[in-house]
């Protein structure tokens, strides 16, 4: 219990912060409810980040700085495909380009710093995320850009029988969180279900133990990175129905 005191500290303030407005009635529950669920939807696109992180840290050890400069390169890869080509064909494109980006980060720059010092690998990373935001400006461009997902715009006004004048909820927030709660839900079977995935979570506990019974540290990271940058070029596509820049 002791160790997990911070956690419940935590937990105990969301928990009063939730109640609050209610028991000192200073919000109207309708409008509570509305921004609740905003502040929710937002926050899963922004877990989509937070996993890539998480999908690399635990594989390698490795604090991805560059996961965020990834994300930027796969939203205005996919932008600038989907002037020149259907934006369905644009995404796998992106895809392929994501890949294959990942693949050259792992072989190219991590690799050779295998058994390295830790602050080693994250300077890299770090280095990673200057060369991406050049490169892909570079290659890409520097304007703003927009990518049309045929995603409704209008918001719906719901549990307008509950609470008075309705809530009103962002279809594209719903739609993208729905999407990213499915990625999610995938990448968790993916772990759970198949031999690639219990061999990444092997990796994850003890990677001496993973070499013992015959997983190759190597064939994992590559997957991981090839992973990450694919829940990169979701949280892109997400993020893009704002302006990128």
């Amino acid at each position: 219990m002791k160790k997990h005191w911070p956690v419940l500290t935590l937990g105990l303030a969301l928990l009063a912060g939730l109640v609050a407005p209610f028991a000192d009635k200073s919000t109207a529950p309708g409008f509570y409810v509305e921004v609740l669920l905003g502040g929710l939807m937002a926050g899963v696109l922004y877990s989509l980040v937070a996993l890539g992180f998480a999908l690399i840290f635990k594989a390698s050890g490795v604090f991805n700085f560059a996961q965020g400069a990834m994300v930027l390169f796969a939203a205005l890869a996919v932008a600038r495909l989907a002037e020149q080509m259907p934006l369905w064909v644009a995404m796998p494109i992106g895809m392929v380009i994501m890949v294959a980006l990942a693949w050259l980060i792992e072989r190219l720059v991590l690799r050779p710093l295998v058994n390295q010092e830790a602050v080693a690998l994250l300077m890299a990373t770090l280095g990673v995320s200057y060369f991406l935001d050049g490169f892909g400006q570079t290659i890409w461009g520097s304007d703003i850009y927009k990518i049309e997902l045929g995603i409704p715009k209008e918001p719906v006004m719901i549990l307008g029988t509950l609470f008075q004048g309705g809530i009103l909820v962002n279809k594209e927030d719903f739609v993208a969180a729905i999407v990213a709660a499915a990625l999610v839900a995938v990448l968790a079977l993916f772990f759970q279900k198949t031999a690639t995935g219990r061999a990444l979570r092997a990796v994850a506990d003890d990677h001496q133990a993973a070499l013992a019974v015959g997983i190759s540290l190597q064939r994992i990271w590559v997957i991981v990175w090839i992973v990450a940058g694919f829940v990169a070029l979701v949280t892109g596509l997400l993020f893009s129905r704002e302006e990128l820049e």
